[in-house]
């Protein structure tokens, strides 16, 4: 059996041996023939940290790293970190991204609200009637905002920025995976942001307490991540990242004078609190850029290539700790920015539908209705900010914010509007004082009440009350018609106010003006103006308060017709820098008391500013009146005297059927006050002449023009316009002329 068997095991054992020889010889031959394997680059990332105006200067470092082939593979960034690093993220180049600033209007860009040109004609009425720069509401009882400022244009700025990339949700899926940090406002706790809005997130990275609104964030409460991680290097090095190369924004120590003040105080408490966890972060960078601000403000985004120009000469001093990771091979380089850009984003910017989100489903159709021309075309992201900025502007929102969207296969426009939480009704507040010395001094103050979306379809009701030497009390109902511009009001007062009265230039007595009424019109609505007819009746009565006893009291109904057109192309509400504002008044008085027959006035009022520098406007008021061929009654008889009618002389000193009025001046600022006390301060003058002529019952006769030059400061303060002037007529009338309230 032994013998038998032993060839068979020796053919198998052959067989065996030969197979393993070839396995071998096989192995050798790939082993020879495969290419020697490269030692895989490090991923590198890059943690962009806080800083306002001086984040800028990271767009230097990013355009550094690129010119030296230094790769960026995962990006994080806090508060404007976030901004740049978003940019960066989504697939802009450094040139792109310095364009993208250059573009911004940063003054602008971090106002509060929207400008007064662009806002709704209606809140216009508003700025002008009630000047107190103090935004309340009375939804929850009397508060206000919960930030300065709810970053309704930061928010289209970063809605811009997070366009271009809106079918990402995840943010691994950018060109350069991203992320962004923000602080819980509850909890305490940092906040890594991932996924989600784009947008949304780096406005929450940036939301500085007091300053921005916090962001809701999934039922979180989020602000600026500054607070906890301001420089995100351990965010970074979680996104996977072998080397972290940290980008400080430094700033010089304070100074013993900055905390002799409260706010230089809290401002010093928050610098110490960030410094601290930027020297944790930066102990944990592989390779550190320390940007040295010295000489540059916060707020200076106007050194927009001054700054860029610093982070790059800083990193380019700094290089041998960078020059390391940068990538040899000028193919692997262009390699690399490939395959970067083969991740971007191409999706349609034409948009199949809109949606809107965040108010009731009237308001949110009317706002879509509005933004319906978007559709089936690509969006013009320009238009499309105007739009949204002017919806913000009627004062129900405090933002409106945009972003795309996938909705069944087609791209969709998702537009969220943000209520104010703290209104409406929104409480508008006033203070009003007029003084020519102790013998001629006004006080009063008062607020306006305005509810929104009464009734649906837009509608408003406004009511008015003012205390003090003058009273008012007026309640009016706004309702637009069919959605257009066209509108109906209704409205009724009841007021009071102090009228002087003279004998030649010596006044002898004063005059309690009543009146109660109310009115109806319809009209027409743009942006920058309002044209309004129909009647209104009050009865009103002329009693003396003080002078001579037995003086006659007036007293019985009015009725009238009247076409009034306002045209308001100013600036600013307060002291304008250009602009003009033009008001016409057609009245037809059917019946007055001290009136025999009907009668017909007009009257124009127009203020107009052209800047010759940024710091210097002229200035021309002109105004006029006529009653034609008719006698005026008490009621409607023009009155000139007082500031800017005429400031040597008391109101109401001169007083006729016809006047004519014109003024021609400068304004210079010289001073900024804090941006929580006010704007400017001026320095100004202005001469003015003018007449008042043809009393009731007399042929215009004589015209006696009187003049007066003015000198005087102007303040844009946050309680209203103040001006305190100077005043002297060429025939030696006198006056130091103060208020507060409406100058122009």
């Amino acid at each position: 059996m032994e013998f038998v068997h032993r060839p068979l095991f020796f053919r198998v054992s052959l067989v065996f041996s030969l197979g393993a020889l070839l396995l071998q010889f096989c192995a050798a031959q790939e082993t020879s023939a495969a290419p020697e394997q490269k030692n895989p680059r490090p991923r590198i990332g890059l943690a962009l940290g806080g800083g306002a105006a001086l984040g800028l200067a990271e767009i230097g470092v990013i355009q550094w790293l690129e010119e030296n082939h230094i790769p960026v593979d995962r990006v994080a960034g806090t508060s404007m970190g976030s901004i740049i690093g978003a940019m960066y993220a989504t697939g802009m180049s450094p040139a792109d991204i310095q364009r993208f600033a250059e573009k911004i209007d940063w003054d602008q860009a971090f106002l509060p609200e929207p400008t007064y040109r662009e806002i709704s004609y209606r809140r216009k009425q508003d700025h002008r009637d009630f000047q107190i720069d103090a935004p309340l509401g009375l939804k929850r009882g009397l508060s206000g905002p919960n930030g300065f400022n709810p970053g309704q244009r930061v928010g289209l700025l970063l809605d811009r920025i997070a366009f271009s990339v809106y079918a990402t949700r995840n943010f691994d899926d950018l060109p350069i995976p991203f992320r962004c940090v923000a602080t819980d406002m509850l909890s305490g706790e940092a906040v890594v942001l991932r996924d989600g809005s784009l947008a949304q997130a780096v406005r929450a990275s940036m939301a500085i307490p007091g300053v921005f609104t916090p962001v809701d964030w999934n039922g979180r409460i989020l602000a600026d991540g500054g607070m906890v991680e301001n420089i995100p290097v351990e965010t970074v090095r979680e996104m996977g990242a072998d080397v972290v190369i940290g980008v400080q924004l430094q700033t010089p120590p304070g100074n013993p004078a900055q905390l002799e003040t409260l706010t230089g105080m809290l401002s010093r408490s928050v610098s110490v609190m960030i410094t601290q966890n930027e020297r944790h972060s930066m102990a944990l960078a592989d390779a550190k850029v320390v940007v040295d601000t010295t000489g540059f403000d916060v707020s200076d985004y106007g050194r927009l290539k001054d700054l860029i120009a610093l982070g790059y000469k800083t990193v380019a001093r700094q290089s041998a700790a960078l020059l390391p990771y940068a990538i040899k091979d000028p193919a692997e380089w262009q390699e690399y920015l490939a395959a970067r850009s083969g991740r971007k984003s191409s999706e349609s910017q034409t948009m199949a539908s809109i949606h809107v989100t965040g108010a009731d489903s009237d308001t949110n159709e009317r706002i879509q209705h509005r933004l319906d021309k978007t559709l089936h075309e690509p969006v013009n992201l320009d238009q499309l900010d105007t739009q949204l900025t002017r919806i913000a502007g009627a004062g129900q929102f405090d933002r409106l914010g945009y972003e795309g969207a996938m909705q069944n296969g087609q791209p969709e426009l998702l537009v969220t509007a943000h209520e104010k939480p703290y209104g409406p009704p929104f409480l508008d507040l006033a203070v009003n004082v007029e003084g020519s010395g102790v013998a001629a001094f006004d006080f009063s103050a008062g607020g306006r009440i305005t509810f929104m979306d009464i009734a649906d379809h837009g509608g408003e009701w406004r009511n008015d009350l003012l205390f003090g030497s003058s009273n008012l009390a007026r309640s009016e109902f706004y309702q637009p018609l069919f959605g257009s511009h066209f509108f109906a009001s209704s409205y009724a007062f009841a007021s009071k106010y102090a009228r002087n009265s003279f004998t030649g230039l010596t006044r002898v007595a004063v005059f309690g003006d009543e009146r109660a009424g109310g009115g109806l019109d319809l009209g027409h609505e743009t942006l920058r103006s309002e044209f309004r007819i129909g009647y209104e009746i009050f009865d009103g009565k002329l009693d003396p308060l003080i002078g001579a006893s037995g003086l006659p009291i007036v007293s019985g109904s009015t009725g009238e017709f009247r076409a009034r057109y306002v045209f308001d192309g100013q600036n600013n509400p307060s002291i304008p820098a250009i602009g003009t504002r033009i008001a016409l008044t057609l009245s037809r008085i059917l019946q007055s008391p001290d009136v025999t027959h009907p009668f017909t006035q007009f009257e124009l009022r127009s203020s107009s500013f052209l800047p010759l520098t940024d710091k210097t406007s002229l200035f021309v008021l002109a105004s006029g009146g006529t009653t034609f061929d008719g006698s005026a009654g008490p009621f409607q008889v023009f009155a000139l005297g007082g500031p800017f009618r005429l400031g040597a002389y008391l109101p109401e000193e001169f007083l006729g059927n016809h006047y004519a009025y014109t003024a021609l001046g400068f304004r210079r600022s010289f001073y900024r006050l804090p941006a929580l006390v006010g704007g400017k301060i001026y320095w100004a003058g202005w001469y003015e002449a003018g007449s008042a002529f043809g009393k009731a019952g007399d042929n215009p006769g004589p015209v006696v023009v009187r003049g007066t030059a003015n000198l005087g400061i102007l303040a844009d303060t946050i309680v209203g316009p103040i001006a305190v002037a100077g005043s002297v007529s060429p025939t030696g009338q006198s006056r130091i002329n103060f208020s507060i309230g409406r100058i122009f």
